[in-house]
């Protein structure tokens, strides 16, 4: 198997995988190359927690996919097409692409596995997700995943590659579902810590993730997707960890955010990646297209995009029309 980006995610699934297969990390720079292979570690993302001996990495990327059965994209949803249109003359007719990116494509709001399919048609596509954060995961805490793909054979193969003793997966064929949760979970959790840097607790919390969960159902819907998929680990298992978690990149930012930071300075900050910033305009612009009200990333991204302030969105959102909850 290859793991295409050695971030903290991909570097997790890749220990997880290394345990059940020969596994190949890919990774941009020679020195995270160097730490794993040497050190087994990848400090830069993961600190000290070691990693598989046997895992390997490499920063060829012909060399990590050429011979690999499965291919697991691990980069930020903005650079997804780019990485994989390279990688594709090396793959093997028929391998299996997995998705870990939670974004939307700028531009066209394509979901990864839809940018899969349009860079290496007659692959079939799975996306993993679910209420996994990195270091959580990568330490051994007990935590559960869904691989999502609508071929139940594949799913199972899938399954049985990812799963270990403190890491279960279940198997799902609702892409659309399942993929649309990863992505809106990180656009509320940004909300939820816009929140919690304005001092508010655990009354606001609950609400934002409520109605984050409808906003993220009605979308799902309106695009094919199953509602039990947005009750799973998929939807509200993840948005729960991530709009609760610390360690979660997104609501980081939100808290920050919260506390009058300016988002070019708070993203100046870290080398990590928080999907949801990016993909807010484009979730927005994906519920505009077919219909969909989603008052909370409308202000997500007139806070993160449009200069509003935190207070002023918040006001945006108390004073809406009052109307019944479940329409």
């Amino acid at each position: 198997m290859a793991v295409v980006g050695a971030g903290s995610w991909g570097t997790t699934v890749a220990s997880l995988a290394a345990t059940n297969a020969p596994t190949t990390l890919w990774a941009r720079r020679a020195e995270v190359v160097e730490s794993v292979n040497l050190h087994h570690a990848n400090p830069g993302y993961l600190g000290e927690v070691p990693l598989p001996k046997n895992l390997r990495a490499t920063a060829d990327l012909a060399e990590a996919v050429s011979r690999a059965d499965v291919v697991v994209m691990a980069v930020p949803s903005q650079g997804f097409r780019q990485v994989l249109t390279e990688a594709a003359p090396h793959i093997r007719s028929w391998v299996p692409i997995v998705s870990l990116s939670k974004g939307l494509e700028t531009g066209t709001e394509l979901r990864m596995s839809e940018v899969a399919n349009a860079v290496m048609p007659g692959h079939p596509v799975a996306v993993l997700t679910g209420p996994n954060l990195a270091s959580e995961v990568s330490r051994g805490q007990p935590a559960a995943s869904v691989v999502a793909i609508d071929d139940a054979v594949i799913a199972t193969a899938l399954q049985e590659l990812f799963s270990s003793p403190t890491f279960r997966v279940y198997t799902n064929d609702d892409v659309v579902g399942c993929e649309i949760a990863g992505v809106v979970k990180n656009v509320i959790a940004i909300a939820s810590g816009i929140a919690q840097g304005m001092g508010f607790g655990d009354n606001t919390r609950a609400a934002l993730i409520t109605r984050g969960l409808a906003e993220m159902t009605r979308l799902a819907m309106v695009l094919g997707g199953e509602p039990a998929s947005l009750a799973g680990l998929a939807g509200v298992g993840d948005l729960i960890a991530t709009c609760s978690s610390q360690s979660s990149r997104n609501t980081t930012v939100g808290v920050r955010l919260g506390r009058g930071e300016a988002l070019a300075d708070i993203i100046g900050s870290t080398s990590m990646v928080a999907e949801g910033v990016r993909s807010s305009a484009s979730v927005l612009a994906l519920a505009r297209r077919h219909g969909v009200d989603m008052p909370i990333t409308e202000q997500v991204v007139a806070i993160c995009h449009e200069g509003v302030s935190a207070a002023d969105g918040l006001a945006a959102l108390m004073s809406r029309r009052a109307r019944p909850e479940h329409r």
